[in-house]
């Protein structure tokens, strides 16, 4: 019987032996698995961030793309001595181009020449000159992108009068449309008569006064019925200085006596406006 009871202690305490053995490796591979899924967490966290960190330089190459790609479009062309457009602007002058008589495009030299073929042809289709003698009325020249627009004395004056008739309201209104399209446009109304000597009076004396009341009655005209903003105006009277062709007969001072207005555009801003218009 004593043998038979040292036989059952003895198990109990081998399968006690064993059971903490199994406990204490379980505990021990329950901390390893711990210490896996800790880094293993680590690991995806890491592994995350440098996704992230992938993601964002693609999306910075992507931009860089994108940018390069706009700015070739917007890359910066040299016409003449001091004009820059883009390669946009040029493109829309091409397109203009397409639409331009072919004899007077022949006789384009130069990327300038052609600039001013191109504005000179946009402006005549944004103001509708077609109602108008363009040899006698009005007369549209473009001297480096500098838009000088003609005005004949009898489309907006009676004879030896500064006082704008009514009938120039047509040209004025399509004038002020193309003014009133862009904040950079500036513009300068020049007065011009002929040399014929003037019989003094109260108000006018002499051509100096002449030009420069019908200069300022223009501008006036321009702000006060078409709502042009006046700090974009300036009056100036040439007298008959810089006259067109010789005062030496009744048709060439007839020439002579004008309205001369200057636009001064910012050429990249004017080729969208004049796109917008039409």
């Amino acid at each position: 019987m004593k043998k038979i009871s040292i036989l059952v202690v003895t198990g109990l305490f081998v399968m006690s032996c064993v059971s903490k053995k199994k406990y204490v490796a379980l505990q021990q591979e329950n901390g390893e698995i711990k210490s896996e899924l800790t880094k293993t967490k680590v690991e995806k966290e890491d592994l995350e961030a440098k996704f992230a960190e992938i993601q964002a330089r693609i999306d910075t190459y992507n931009a860089k793309i994108n940018s390069l790609t706009e700015e070739n479009d917007a890359q910066l062309v040299t016409v003449g001595d001091d004009l820059v457009i883009s390669n946009d602007v040029r493109n829309k002058m091409n397109e203009t181009l397409k639409n331009v008589d072919p004899a007077a495009l022949a006789e384009a030299k130069t990327l300038k020449d052609s600039m001013n073929l191109a504005v000179g042809y946009n402006l005549r289709k944004s103001m509708d000159t077609s109602d108008m003698n363009e040899d006698e009325d009005i007369a549209i020249n473009i001297d480096e992108t500098v838009v000088m627009i003609s005005i004949s004395d009898k489309m907006l004056f009676k004879s030896g009068s500064y006082y704008v008739s009514n009938k120039a309201d047509g040209i004025l209104q399509k004038l002020a449309d193309v003014i009133n399209s862009e904040e950079s446009l500036e513009v300068m109304v020049e007065g011009h008569t002929d040399n014929k000597t003037m019989v003094p009076g109260a108000a006018v004396k002499d051509n100096w006064d002449l030009s420069v009341l019908r200069a300022t009655s223009v501008v006036k005209k321009l702000q006060e019925d078409f709502n042009v903003a006046p700090e974009k105006l300036i009056a100036a009277g040439r007298s008959f200085y810089q006259p067109l062709v010789d005062n030496d007969t009744k048709e060439n001072r007839s020439k002579n006596r004008r309205t001369r207005i200057v636009i001064l555009p910012n050429i990249n801003k004017f080729f969208a406006m004049m796109e917008s218009n039409q």
